[in-house]
């Protein structure tokens, strides 16, 4: 079997520096010997979401407007850890201003994943929320405009499948990795 190598970084340097992301040059040399001069990487915070189980069964999503799609998506609640948040402190505090919703249970951890490899460095860590309530009004960003949407847990992933709404990959994955958790750990409310 031929071992795979890395290829190595000869000279990095920014293009653009932002708070929402940075944009990286790098020259790489290839383990054959070629040298690929402008190869950018996008270098954003890793994510949090989760997947919200309400004890009436129905999934907490919310409806926002996302500028490079040019289209209202509906996602699982999601976003970036702040200070020195723990990636459960984040996800908490980020469904309860998104949404209002919070849980009495501890959000159950279904996996990490990196974003987009190819031209990403950061990773999207994936939660489940059950027995979810509504105790709190949003609490939204300036930025923010966002629409909370119950919809039945168990036909979302219908939806999803005959593109009945418009939404993306990481809400799709999230659900479906829920789903089958829920169902392989008999967690769902009946």
């Amino acid at each position: 079997m031929v071992a795979l190598n890395k290829w190595r970084t000869l000279k990095s340097e920014y293009f653009h520096k932002s708070p929402f992301g940075n944009i990286r040059k790098d020259s790489c040399e290839l383990p054959n010997g070629i040298v690929i001069d402008d190869y950018y990487v996008n270098e954003y915070s890793d994510w949090v979401n989760a997947v919200v189980v309400t004890k009436e069964n129905q999934i907490v999503l919310v409806e926002q407007y996302r500028h490079a799609g040019d289209d209202f998506f509906i996602e699982v609640p999601a976003g970036k850890r702040e200070g020195n948040e723990s990636d459960e402190e984040g996800l908490i505090r980020e469904v309860r201003e998104e949404t209002g919703y919070i849980s009495l249970r501890k959000p159950i951890f279904l996996g990490e994943f990196m974003v987009n490899p190819a031209t990403q460095n950061n990773k999207v860590k994936t939660f489940l929320i059950v027995e979810a309530f509504k105790a709190y009004e949003q609490k939204l960003d300036d930025t923010e405009e966002i629409k909370v949407r119950l919809l039945d847990f168990d036909s979302f992933g219908n939806q999803i499948i005959t593109n009945r709404i418009n939404t993306q990959l990481f809400t799709a994955n999230a659900y479906f990795m829920a789903k089958i958790f829920i169902s392989e750990n008999q967690l769902k409310n009946k």
